[in-house]
């Protein structure tokens, strides 16, 4: 057992950006042919180019895993997908008492309902194949735990993991696995100024490996959920936060 991935094709959702991006980039070295998918196609076509350049196999695909439709025109026609990564998130940070309905839903269409949407088509594409499968939900430890001011992104991210064990026990008779990954706090483009806060600082303090996750911490537990050597692994959920859940949040 081994995560060489050669031979297999792959799907990352919400790939234009953050760790979406970064594990399209990963499964490509992999060896995976690898379609990134966000709502907006041009902003994946420089990576898919940059994949190329690199020995990879990449294509573009423009998907809005809010809207069924478009997640139902994405895998139309489409020969099933080995690797599914349900990346694709929103963060709602916001106080419950000042939250509107709006927003609430708009959290739950994308963390919740388009990670259901995009697992269903794929895994009713990896059935009709007769051929099982790998799908990966990026969940959070803030579904395992609460924190302040994320009520509508702690209880999406909740319902993620136990959609994920629901899917997991349905759909093992067809030899799909379906895994959820818990990032702690991974330091990337959009949250390193607050990280540089006095809050910030106070907030790694309480992580008790005193640092933050890089995107890279979270290679080689992506790669054990998606490729045969974790073969025996279906509906595990695996926080990967250096010990942030024993700690305060």
């Amino acid at each position: 057992m081994t995560n060489d991935l050669s031979g297999k094709s792959a799907l990352v959702t919400g790939a234009s950006g953050g760790l979406g991006l970064h594990f399209a980039r990963l499964l490509a070295a992999q060896g995976a042919a690898v379609a990134l998918a966000a709502r907006r196609i041009d902003a994946l076509e420089k990576v898919c180019a940059d994949i190329h350049e690199a020995g990879g196999t990449a294509r573009a695909i423009a998907l809005d895993v809010a809207d069924a439709g478009s997640v139902a025109a994405a895998f139309a026609g489409a020969e099933p997908f080995d690797i599914v990564v349900n990346n694709a998130g929103v963060s709602g940070a916001g106080r419950a008492l000042e939250l509107s309905e709006e927003a609430w839903d708009a959290v739950f269409d994308v963390n919740l309902k388009g990670a259901f949407l995009v697992a269903k088509h794929a895994a009713a594409a990896m059935k009709a194949a007769g051929r099982g499968g790998a799908i990966v939900n990026v969940a959070s430890i803030a579904g395992l735990r609460v924190a302040g001011d994320l009520s509508a992104y702690s209880a999406s991210k909740a319902g993620l993991v136990q959609l994920t064990k629901a899917l997991a026990l349905e759909w093992a008779r067809f030899g799909i696995r379906v895994n959820a990954l818990c990032p702690g706090y991974v330091e990337t483009d959009i949250n390193r100024d607050f990280f540089a806060t006095p809050a910030g600082e106070a907030m790694i303090r309480r992580i008790p490996q005193r640092r933050l996750g890089r995107p890279e911490d979270l290679d080689g537990p992506l790669l054990l959920l998606a490729s045969d050597a974790g073969g025996y692994m279906t509906g595990a959920v695996v926080a990967v936060d250096g010990g942030h859940l024993l700690s305060s949040l």
